[in-house]
């Protein structure tokens, strides 16, 4: 069960990992900042197509119990994370890469995942226990070894700048875990769309000159892999997973990376870069095998999301469906007291006596 869970945060971290190493080569025909509206651009335009495409063959199936769009009560909690992760993040970082070497901007980065999981914890009374906040240490510990330089640490301006990106991608995670029972992929089209028309005005507004169509295109592209589906698995993993959980799995994102690399400038790797691999591995292992176990109740509680009826979904449908497929549509939830291995997902966000 666990590694199934695990599954959409850790391809999510494989997609955004290897879209680093993509856009370096992207960053000498393309300005920073209007290469991340671009990569953004290209994940919403490319997930619309791909929203718009389902939606067609749903219709032609006459798919009795389609659902789209986002609640209204949801809206402000993703305009939140729209906000602060795809236009406020993305300009600290452009702001504090302009003063930080690059050693000491992948150091920083790595606090993103740590204030993930303190504001999931301390905020939103997201459940925590000693071998999660374990396995959350070896991963970052992992993340310091894989992008330390002797003196790539320095403090500097830039440094705030970036550390304020984490924080605003940290918040962003928690607020995108609130409008996470919708469609995982209306919900990073969206962020996607408006971040990318965003950065990519400011970019204009600041002198940005026009790039090739070539390099539009392959940023469209692989912002639409490395963002846009990245993001989709994300959210879905927040889902699954929760907040904390989730965030440390897409830390290691730089690992692979680092392996992509690699592969395009061929190199052997050093000594940190296995210490780091080792470190991740055993954080990852460390949420892998967690097994939390114990009665809980839950309260009433009506959400949408893609679902099959099981234990936790019991509800009638207004029109016949046979349950072949995962469907999404509104949906109650009535009190329910039982016990079984969980996660902190949509379903069981209870609270803990101990």
């Amino acid at each position: 069960m666990s590694i199934r869970a695990a599954l959409p945060a850790l391809a999510a971290a494989v997609l955004f990992g290897a879209s680093t190493p993509l856009a370096k080569l992207l960053v000498g025909d393309i300005p920073p900042l209007l290469l991340a509206g671009l990569l953004y651009l290209g994940s919403g335009l490319g997930l619309s197509v791909v929203l718009a495409l389902r939606r067609a063959r749903a219709r032609a199936r006459r798919h009795p119990t389609t659902h789209l769009g986002i609640p209204r009560a949801e809206l402000p909690w993703l305009v939140g994370a729209i906000v602060f992760g795809g236009v406020l993040g993305p300009a600290l970082l452009m702001f504090g890469l302009t003063q930080t070497s690059g050693a000491a901007a992948s150091l920083l980065l790595n606090v993103e995942g740590v204030l993930t999981a303190v504001i999931a914890w301390m905020v939103f009374k997201e459940n925590a226990d000693r071998q999660i906040v374990l396995g959350m240490v070896a991963i970052v510990v992992g993340g310091v070894l894989l992008s330390w330089e002797p003196g790539g640490a320095a403090f500097s301006t830039g440094a705030l700048f970036i550390l304020g990106a984490c924080l605003c991608w940290a918040i962003d995670n928690n607020l995108t875990r609130k409008v996470s029972t919708n469609d995982a992929m209306l919900v990073a089209g969206l962020k996607g769309l408006a971040a990318g028309a965003c950065n990519t005005a400011l970019a204009f507004a600041a002198g940005a000159p026009m790039p090739a169509l070539a390099a539009i295109g392959s940023s469209l592209v692989v912002g639409f892999f490395g963002y846009g589906l990245s993001l989709t698995l994300f959210v879905v993993g927040l889902r699954v997973l929760g907040t904390a959980r989730t965030g440390a799995y897409f830390s290691v994102a730089p690992l692979f990376g680092v392996v992509l690399s690699l592969a395009i400038w061929p190199g052997v790797p050093g000594p940190l870069f296995w210490l780091a691999a080792a470190s991740m591995a055993l954080g990852v292992w460390l949420h892998v095998r967690e097994r939390h176990l114990h009665e809980h109740t839950h309260e009433p509680i009506e959400h949408t999301h893609q679902h099959r009826h099981d234990v936790h979904h019991q509800h009638e449908h207004r029109l016949a469906w046979n349950d072949d497929e995962p469907h999404a549509h509104p949906h109650r939830h009535d009190v329910l007291t039982h016990g079984h291995p969980h996660y902190p997902d949509i379903h069981h966000r209870h609270s803990h006596s101990r």
